[in-house]
């Protein structure tokens, strides 16, 4: 019998965190899941194969703690699906420079700092993944909008293809992942696609990517995206 496989998703409490947290306990992984703030989606996901923590991914001592807690633990999977999108309709002139910069560390800095944070506790082999965007991609932007969105994901990318590289020796893989247009509270009530064709499809792209190596963006379809 193959070994159970042990994901920590980071940023877990509704929407497609909380979907991929379901579809991986269906899949028989074993799955620590993290909230900000207590999760009643988490509450009611009563399983021996999942344990709930809390943490701010923005918040250094938090993270640090959380590594505490999770001693000894060791995942083949980490997967930090936290992000915001405050006044992301908003042009970039007219987004105050506070909420951009908090936007460029939530969805930018701070996941990379946590994958940093992490690393100790990837298994050989293991792969981190982002929750990236479609709208990251600067060759793809062919509309505009979202611009504090679009850039703070942009810098994900960046930051995240750094990150593998500076730790290639160690043969990690990272998957950049684009969920689609999904009717989740940020996506809206006029998306292409329900969380469960997102999470399905994504979790597909990670269970094929698993053992591979280098810099992946990708669709939840698995089609790779243009940078």
């Amino acid at each position: 019998m193959a070994t159970q496989k042990n994901a920590l998703i980071v940023g877990a409490s509704r929407g497609l965190g909380l979907g991929l947290v379901e579809t991986f306990l269906q899949r028989g992984w074993r799955v620590t899941a993290t909230q900000r703030s207590a999760s009643p989606g988490l509450a009611g996901l009563s399983c021996d194969a999942l344990r709930v923590e809390t943490a701010d991914i923005d918040d250094d001592a938090a993270v640090a703690a959380l590594h505490g807690r999770l001693a000894g633990q060791s995942f083949d999977l980490i997967f930090v699906v936290a992000g915001v999108a405050t006044q992301a309709h908003d042009p970039l002139h007219e987004v105050p420079r506070d909420v951009a910069a908090r936007v460029y560390l939530t969805n930018a800095v701070s996941p990379v700092r946590f994958a940093e944070a992490f690393l100790d506790r990837l298994a050989p082999q293991g792969l981190v993944a982002f929750m990236s965007s479609i709208l990251g991609s600067v060759a793809l932007n062919e509309s505009g909008g979202w611009e504090t969105y679009r850039a703070s994901k942009a810098a994900l990318n960046t930051l995240a293809r750094s990150f593998e590289i500076r730790h290639r020796e160690k043969g990690l893989g990272v998957l950049l992942l684009h969920p689609g247009w999904v009717r989740t509270e940020m996506g809206g009530a006029e998306a292409d696609i329900d969380v469960a064709t997102s999470v399905t499809g994504t979790a597909d792209v990670i269970e094929g990517y698993l053992g591979q190596t280098g810099t992946a963006y990708r669709d939840y379809t698995g089609q790779t995206l243009d940078w």
